[in-house]
């Protein structure tokens, strides 16, 4: 009987025993379930943020290529806009090099007509000159010669030439409608002495000494100075006066030489 208690009680602690270490397993397993549970956690929570910050890096990539994209369109749109501006204009240049190039091949042909063209002019000038009467003769001839000196330069251009050849013209046309006052010396009756000359357009040349005591004229039918009796003294006085602008314009009652029919000589 003794024995027999003994047997019971030892087989109540191995139960015993058994239960807590069935119990123990149970908590430590359990334990390993939320370690597991709570690692799984933290690596979805990372993979969840790496996955957010690829589609943030996305969005940030196709913002920056949505904003290139925009701003090569409006580069394109300003290039096209450029690209018309210069055609037109180079098509213009081309016109403009068109019509230079013509006028390029008509160069020679303009300068072969051009210098006789003013060599007759300024023949024809020194003719003027030569038939007229016999004003500023040393002005007049100095200025045909320095014509006729620069249309022979080659560093002169056919235009500056040309210019020059008008110009001179425009002076003997302004010389038809003007009145002047100059000295000149002339010989008059055997005596050499400077005068007051009084040009009348180009139908009177009138001469005056400075004491008013010698008064006269060109002579046309005569070709020569010729002098003038006192009563047109006070004419010749005052229209020098006029012409030196001492005075104010009036009429003048001067001698002139008689006209003439056309082709007629005296």
């Amino acid at each position: 009987m003794k024995r027999y208690k003994s047997s019971s009680r030892h087989m109540t602690t191995v139960g015993i025993a058994a239960v807590v270490l069935v119990l123990t397993g149970s908590v430590l397993a359990q334990q390993a379930t939320v370690d597991d549970v709570l690692r799984a956690d933290e690596k979805r929570l990372k993979l969840a943020q790496a996955s957010q910050e690829r589609v943030n890096n996305t969005n940030e990539a196709a913002r920056t290529l949505t904003d290139q994209y925009r701003a090569i369109n409006k580069e394109v749109d300003g290039l096209r806009v450029y690209n018309r501006l210069m055609t037109a204009q180079v098509q213009g240049q081309q016109a403009t090099l068109d019509d230079i190039a013509l006028s390029m091949d008509q160069v020679d042909v303009i300068n072969r007509q051009i210098f006789p063209l003013m060599e007759r002019m300024i023949d024809g000038i020194a003719q003027s000159i030569a038939l007229d009467i016999p004003f500023l003769l040393d002005e007049r001839e100095k200025r045909v010669e320095t014509l006729k000196g620069t249309l022979a330069r080659s560093d002169v251009s056919v235009a500056e030439k040309f210019r020059k050849v008008m110009e001179a013209y425009q002076i003997e046309l302004d010389y038809g409608s003007s009145a002047e006052w100059y000295k000149q010396t002339l010989e008059i009756e055997g005596g050499i002495r400077d005068y007051n000359m009084l040009r009348i357009g180009r139908i009177g040349l009138y001469f005056q000494s400075d004491d008013s005591q010698i008064t006269g004229m060109w002579d046309v039918d005569a070709g020569e100075f010729v002098v003038l009796g006192n009563e047109d003294r006070s004419e010749i006085r005052k229209g020098l006066r006029m012409a030196r602008q001492l005075i104010a314009p009036e009429l003048l009652l001067l001698p002139m030489p008689a006209a003439t029919n056309a082709g007629e000589t005296s």
